[in-house]
């Protein structure tokens, strides 16, 4: 249990939140917080079935959780999602925007598919959860409607072998900017999360990618990150679940537009 859940509780009472990647890592670390803030959740991922760590979140709050396999490339599923979410806890009110895919190769050698795959997702995908939710929360009148979407610090800048990631995720915070404009006059807000180097199931992949281009041993990449950091470790998904509660809550209605790093220190801005 994170720390910040245990000494003011009950933040989001009353909100109904949405959740896309939130079969582990991030997604169902913050799924949990909310869910101990007083916050009835939906949340959303690949699998038929959950995973084990998510199906005993279920099993510990039936009556404040429920799971909907989804697709996010799909708008017509993205919209039964959405659907899904308002006929068992009502409106949403709250929406962590968090599906995303990961890939990386040599600028010369990366291909038409990879950037298919990863904008479909990263950029596509989560434009248009973001999109379909905003008219949701405009139809049913929604007070103090929130989005949280997921950028990276990896969106601050570029990287030579990771040229598509980036421009996925630089692309998130521009939506951020441009959909808090846009929905300011309804009091809505909008803002991003862009985290660092973050221990997740899918760093596992990444190292293993970085080896290959970089000519590392297995591990080794996972290693060089986190003693890079500043704060001198990586960040686990917990360590998101403070500023993923802050967005979320009626603390933060004043704020909208940004992309707050929660990154140990990697990004000064």
């Amino acid at each position: 249990m994170s720390p910040m859940t245990t000494t003011n509780p009950q933040r989001l009472q009353g909100k109904h939140a949405l959740l896309t990647g939130a079969a582990g890592g991030m997604g169902l670390a913050v799924a949990q917080a909310y869910l101990q803030q007083g916050a009835r959740c939906t949340v959303a991922d690949l699998a038929e079935h959950p995973a084990p760590p998510l199906q005993a979140l279920l099993g510990q709050h039936p009556d404040a959780l429920q799971y909907q396999r989804t697709d996010i490339t799909q708008t017509d599923q993205v919209q039964a999602l959405i659907s899904a979410a308002a006929r068992r806890f009502g409106p949403v009110s709250t929406l962590f925007n968090n599906a995303a895919i990961f890939d990386m190769a040599p600028l010369l050698e990366s291909t038409e598919a990879m950037y298919d795959k990863l904008f479909a997702v990263n950029v596509k995908g989560a434009f248009f959860v973001m999109q379909k939710l905003l008219a949701h929360m405009l139809e049913h009148r929604v007070q103090g409607g929130a989005v949280i979407n997921m950028a990276s610090q990896a969106g601050r800048r570029g990287e030579a072998l990771v040229a598509h990631y980036c421009a996925s995720k630089a692309a998130i915070i521009s939506y951020t900017q441009s959909a808090a404009l846009a929905m300011a006059p309804h009091g809505i807000r909008v803002n991003a999360i862009a985290p660092g180097v973050i221990a997740t199931p899918m760093w596992e992949q990444v190292d293993a990618l970085f080896a290959k281009y970089e000519n590392l041993p297995p591990g080794a990449k996972k290693r060089q990150v986190g003693a890079a950091v500043p704060l001198g470790r990586m960040g686990a998904p917990d360590d998101i679940c403070g500023a993923a509660v802050f967005l979320a809550s009626d603390e933060a209605r004043y704020v909208t537009a940004q992309t707050l790093n929660v990154d140990g220190g990697n990004v000064m801005s």
